[in-house]
């Protein structure tokens, strides 16, 4: 006879946390909410610890370099989605890890017989207003000039003006040769006023940009994550198929951590695949796994080898294995249950094996029930699918802005490598939507108001850490109408038209 669970699973929204005593240095600027991301062994530090308990998702919609840099310039890190190419993930990777190093690979370069409507279509296609122009209008071509936006002026110009008639040529460059330090670098910067700092190299290749705005965001990011040679974290995903030649691709490209993406990770697809990592680098490869919701499944992970196991199934947004397939489990259930084996192994073994809660996440205020309930950290989709530096379009839907939003499991993505079962057959159903979130700005201003959020709510619960809200949070479950009552009720909202 099948096994019935005796008690239904729930979600966040239907928990709240009940407030402890909250002392006179219990104040938000003092919450710390550095996490390990990777395992280890009890009385050790991690290898690799976040300073945000956030990751992006390994989805189309939300991670590829450019939010990565930007999750890793606030603390946190992102896993650049796996449903590419091999090479096209490497390269993603790879543009991560040289970009911090302080020397940017140029991204908009251009020919000198290339026309002033060039450089504005670059311009326009890019975002950048810095152009190299090298002989074959390479990254690494023969550095001839640069054009930026004080070079030349759209109203008094024909856009067939060639672009050597108007860039700064060679001659009256400042360039520093390869070998130039960052702090060298910086200093050139500020001795000549420059913006951005050509390095070339003995025979005149363009080889990096570093750029004085890059200065003065290392300034104002106090908790980016960076790797023992001053260069953005960055993690991938990776599946149970194509493993054995991604993964040597990932690693030759400077990934940090790897991430086995899954809708399902109990399976020996994923034991053979963490057997393959293991086998052939050791523990100096870091690979999560997952998806798991019940204790079973994260002890089979966790003896597989997981340096962290993902929680959840069914629960994002976009997400409807639930409606299609009947599997999953109510978020919150699931991680409590999976965080009381975490645990008991470690109180068996001394091994630390961090969770990571994915889906379901609504409410900022659901990103502090999850740690109360135990997760080290979280994976969000939805979340940072909404701000300008995820990489889809924004759009204007009946006069309001919003960006596009699909699932790895829908016909668009068409990640069917995430659903293997052991065979080699495309996507025969969807477990994803194809949808709209509404565009809510930038990253950084965004993750800072939703984690101020958190440090003061954790402050309620007299919490300084992550790991003493674990301790301290004291937890109710909510009836349906407690859950009524705490939106806004027996009131008519003012309007913005309405008048005092």
């Amino acid at each position: 006879m099948a096994y019935f669970y005796p008690e239904p699973s729930h979600t966040f929204s239907e928990y709240l946390l009940v407030p402890g005593y909250t002392g006179p240095d219990c104040v938000p600027v003092n919450v710390s909410l550095k996490t390990p991301l990777v395992k280890f062994r009890r009385g050790e530090e991690p290898a690799i610890s976040l300073n945000i308990p956030l990751t992006s998702a390994i989805m189309q919609a939300v991670s590829n370099d450019t939010l990565a840099v930007a999750l890793a310039r606030e603390g946190g890190i992102s896993f650049i989605y796996g449903s590419q190419s091999v090479a096209d993930e490497a390269a993603m990777v790879a543009k991560v890890k040289n970009y911090k190093a302080g020397f940017v690979v140029s991204d908009s370069n251009i020919c000198p017989d290339h026309k002033l409507a060039d450089v504005l279509a670059l311009r326009e296609r890019n975002g950048h207003s810095t152009m190299a122009v090298t002989d074959d209008g390479s990254p690494n071509g023969l550095l001839l000039g640069m054009v930026t936006s004080r070079d030349y002026r759209v109203s008094r110009m024909s856009p067939d003006v060639p672009v050597q008639e108007f860039m700064t040529p060679l001659e009256k460059l400042v360039t520093a040769p390869a070998g130039t330090t960052l702090k060298e670098a910086n200093d050139i910067i500020w001795d000549h006023k420059l913006n951005a700092l050509p390095i070339v190299d003995r025979n005149g290749h363009l080889m990096y940009f570093v750029f004085r705005k890059d200065y003065d965001r290392h300034k104002d990011s106090p908790l980016e994550i960076l790797d023992d040679q001053k260069r953005y974290r960055v993690g991938a995903g990776i599946n149970t198929v194509d493993y054995e030649e991604r993964v040597p691709a990932l690693i030759n490209a400077g990934v940090d951590v790897l991430c086995i993406d899954s809708s399902e990770g109990f399976s020996c697809w994923q034991a053979k695949t963490l057997a393959f990592i293991r086998e052939k680098y050791g523990d100096t490869v870091k690979v999560g796994a997952g998806n798991v919701v019940d204790k079973e499944g994260f002890r089979f992970l966790a003896e597989a080898g997981a340096d962290f196991v993902k929680v959840g199934i069914g629960g994002g947004s976009i997400c409807i294995t639930r409606e299609q397939k009947g599997i999953g489990r109510g978020q919150a259930t699931a991680l409590i249950e999976v965080a009381e084996e975490r645990n008991r192994y470690f109180e068996e073994t001394g091994i630390y094996v961090p969770i990571c809660s994915d889906g379901g996440i609504v409410h900022d205020y659901h990103m502090t029930l999850a740690m109360a309930m135990g997760a080290d950290f979280l994976m969000l989709g939805r979340y940072f699918a909404r701000f300008d530096e995820s990489p889809t379009n924004k759009l204007n839907i009946n006069g309001t802005y919003v960006k596009e939003y699909w699932g790895e499991g829908s016909n668009r993505a068409r990640n069917w490598q995430r659903y293997d079962l052991g065979g080699k057959t495309q996507l025969s159903f969807e477990e994803g939507v194809d949808s709209y979130v509404v565009y809510a700005g930038s990253l950084h201003d965004n993750v800072q108001t939703s984690l101020y959020k958190v440090k003061s709510t954790m402050c309620n619960c007299g919490a300084l850490t992550i790991p003493e809200l674990q301790s301290n949070a004291r937890i109710t479950l909510v009836s349906a109408t407690s859950i009524v009552e705490g939106g806004y009720h027996d009131v008519m909202l003012r309007t913005t038209n309405s008048k005092a």
